[in-house]
């Protein structure tokens, strides 16, 4: 199968890239390279003569559809977005104009490269994130049910595009599948994120910042993981239907740091416990409390493990 996968340089997409190459398919890596993208994330498969890449901005319609033109791709893989919670609060423009002008755009120059060439088996998988769906209290689990609640502008541009999407497919007939995961760890995360900042902070000796009072908790997945549970939705999810895709390993804040801090000082002896470094800071505005997947329909029906 040939792949377009927007954003396939950054966290999540180069880890789906990586893969799919591995696995014999064919991947086109559509990236802007942004700030937070980096073409070494993908260099293990820059060789191959399964890979393609292509710089271009999601929201440039005459590049997109230059793009699909050129490689005639099987599949859409749509994992470009502004990501980051803090940046969305100091400069939300940046995530509607990329997370929900340039979802609008890859959806129609998708719909129109379909409408052309109906691609036997074509489909268009939208990557989202359970933050759609607001907090959770101490209790539950978010589940492909649950009511839309988002509190930030980042959550807020996710679920529009997510809505555009189960829109393009109810109202075109477009095949569409749509995934909402937790929050994702492993190699090549971008270091403005929790674990990355932790870890160069602390072998850094700078202060390791941690909101409020580090009780918020997340969901852990590993983006490997996350990766294959991608390509499972890709390839055998149901037209129309939506997978949560969450690691069951709910940890808070605080304790993630201090556990870090821990291997650190294990990994790095000689020294005063990382632990030291911990500073509490000012909350997040809007900082949810908890996130927690249930992944029993990827699970029960796709056979994901």
């Amino acid at each position: 199968m040939k792949l377009l996968v927007t954003g396939g340089a950054g966290f999540i997409g180069s880890a789906v890239v990586r893969l799919a190459v591995a696995r014999g398919h064919q991947v086109v890596n559509l990236d802007a390279l942004t700030y937070a993208a980096c073409l070494d994330n993908v260099a293990s498969v820059a060789g191959s003569p399964s890979y393609a890449f292509e710089q271009a901005d999601i929201r440039d319609r005459a590049a997109v559809d230059a793009v699909f033109a050129r490689h005639q791709p099987d599949a859409v893989m749509h994992l470009a977005a502004e990501s980051h919670v803090d940046r969305s609060i100091d400069g939300p423009g940046d995530f509607i104009a990329t997370n929900v002008t340039g979802t609008y755009t890859m959806l129609e120059a998708a719909r129109a490269y379909w409408t052309a060439a109906r691609p036997e088996g074509f489909r268009f998988h939208h990557i989202s994130t359970d933050e759609v769906f607001g907090s959770l209290g101490p209790t539950g689990l978010f589940t492909e049910d649950s009511p839309y609640d988002p509190r930030s502008p980042y959550s807020a541009s996710k679920a529009a595009s997510d809505h555009l999407v189960r829109a393009w497919g109810e109202t075109y007939g477009m095949p569409v599948v749509l995934t909402n995961c937790s929050n994702n760890y492993g190699p090549f995360h971008f270091p403005e994120k929790l674990i990355p900042v932790v870890i160069l902070n602390a072998l850094a000796g700078r202060p390791i910042p941690v909101y409020g009072k580090g009780e918020n908790i997340r969901d852990w997945l590993y983006v490997e993981d996350h990766a294959d549970a991608l390509l499972c939705v890709l390839e055998r999810g149901a037209l129309g239907r939506s997978y949560n895709i969450g690691g069951e390993n709910e940890v808070r804040n605080i304790d993630l740091v201090v556990k870090i801090c821990a291997l650190l000082d294990e990994m790095r002896p000689g020294g005063a416990p990382h632990a030291r470094l911990i500073e509490f800071v000012t909350d997040r505005p809007g900082h949810d409390a908890r996130y927690a997947i249930d992944p029993t329909r990827i699970r029960t029906e796709l056979g994901w493990r």
